[in-house]
C-alpha cells in the first residue's frame, strides 16, 4: 500500500513491486501484522512533507512476521523465527518488508504477531516518554489523548511504576470507562478540567490546545509532548511557561529515536514478557489500510489498528 497522493485516506493505493532484497546488515520478512500508527497519518497528510516524502512512498514502521532472508553481517540463525521489527519511517505496508536486524525481537510463543505490533512501538514511547518527564513514584500524572496505543500504554506503566494519581483526558464516558479498566484513576475531558494539578503530563496530543495545560502543572512539573495528533501548538506557546516563572515548569519533545536502539530492542522485549495488556480496536486485510486511516482520521479508534496481509491471515 503506498501512498499515490497525499492529503486524504483515498490516496492509498495498492501497488506491485519486485521483492525487496535486504542490504547489509537487513533481514527480509513475511509480515504477519503491520501496526497503524499517528506518524503514518501525519505522513500520509502531507503534514510531513518537509522531511522529504515523495508519491509512491510506502507507509509502516512496525510489523512481525517471520524471517525470510538475511543480509550481509545478519546472522542466519535468524531465518525462520519469528520476529516483531522497527522497519523505520515506512516500508511496512507491504507482505514482504525490511528491516535493521538491529532491531529484530523474538516473539514469546504466547504472544501473537497482532499483539505484538500493538504493544511494541506504542510501549516504547510511553516508557521511555515517562522516564524523560522524569516520572517517579508517588507522583500525579496526567495522560492527554490517553485512547490511542501510547496513551493506553502509558496508562498501565505509569500505575506499574507506582503513580499516586493517574488522570486521563478522552472524548467519552465509555473510553473513560474503559481506561479506568487499565488503572486510570480520573477520568477528564478533552479540555483537562477538573483534576486538579500535576507533577507529569505526557501529551500524545499537542495541536492548539497545548498552552492552557501548562496551567495544569504543579510547581516543578513537566509536560513532556511525545506525538502531535492535533499538529503543532502555536506559535508563541512558551509565553506560557514564562507567565508563570516561578513555579519552575519545564516543557519537552520527545521521540524514541532518540534512544539506542540496543536500549530501545532490550525495552520492546521487556515489554513483551511483561503481562501489559493489548487493546486492539481492529484487525484489517492491508489492502483496507484507506478504511483504517479514515477511523483514524474520524477519532473512531481505542487502541491500535492492525493490517494482516493475505499471507498473515488464518
Amino acid at each position: 500500500m503506498a501512498v499515490q497522493a497525499f492529503g486524504g485516506p483515498g490516496g492509498l493505493a495498492v501497488v506491485d513491486r519486485p521483492v525487496p532484497g535486504p542490504a547489509g546488515g537487513q533481514v527480509l520478512i513475511r509480515t504477519e501484522a503491520i501496526g497503524v500508527g499517528g506518524v503514518d497519518v501525519l505522513i500520509r497528510s502531507g503534514a510531513l512533507a518537509a522531511y522529504g516524502f515523495e508519491p509512491g512512498h510506502v507507509l509502516g514502521g512496525e510489523i512481525a512476521g517471520t524471517v525470510a532472508g538475511t543480509g550481509d553481517g545478519v546472522d542466519p540463525s535468524w531465518l525462520g523465527k519469528r520476529v516483531w521489527a522497527f522497519a523505520g519511517v515506512g516500508g511496512g505496508y507491504a507482505e514482504l518488508a525490511v528491516a535493521p536486524a538491529a532491531t529484530l525481537v523474538p516473539l514469546p510463543e504466547t504472544l501473537s504477531p497482532v499483539d505484538a505490533v500493538t504493544l511494541g512501538s506504542s510501549g516504547v514511547v510511553a516508557r521511555f516518554g515517562l522516564r524523560h518527564a522524569r516520572f517517579a513514584p508517588g507522583e500525579s500524572v496526567l495522560i492527554r489523548g490517553a485512547a490511542g496505543g501510547i496513551g493506553i500504554m502509558a496508562v498501565q506503566l505509569a500505575a506499574r511504576g507506582g503513580a499516586k494519581t493517574i488522570a486521563v483526558t478522552t472524548s467519552s464516558a465509555e473510553r473513560g470507562e474503559r481506561l479506568r479498566e487499565l488503572g486510570a484513576t480520573h477520568v477528564l475531558g478533552r479540555d483537562g478540567e477538573g483534576a486538579g494539578e500535576f507533577d507529569v503530563i505526557l501529551d500524545v496530543v499537542a495541536g492548539p490546545d497545548l498552552p492552557a495545560f501548562f496551567a495544569k502543572l504543579k510547581p516543578n512539573g513537566r509536560l513532556v509532548a511525545v506525538g502531535a495528533v492535533a499538529g503543532d501548538p502555536p506559535a508563541g506557546f512558551g509565553q506560557a511557561l514564562f507567565s508563570a516563572f516561578r513555579k519552575s515548569m519545564s516543557f519537552a519533545t520527545f521521540s524514541a529515536d532518540t534512544v539506542p536502539v540496543a536500549d530501545r530492542t532490550e525495552a520492546t522485549a521487556e515489554l513483551f514478557a511483561g503481562g501489559l495488556r493489548a487493546v486492539v480496536h481492529e484487525v484489517l486485510p492491508l489492502e483496507q489500510a484507506a478504511r483504517a486511516h479514515r477511523m483514524l482520521d474520524a477519532g473512531e479508534v481505542f487502541g491500535r489498528i492492525v493490517l494482516t496481509p493475505a499471507a498473515g491471515r488464518p
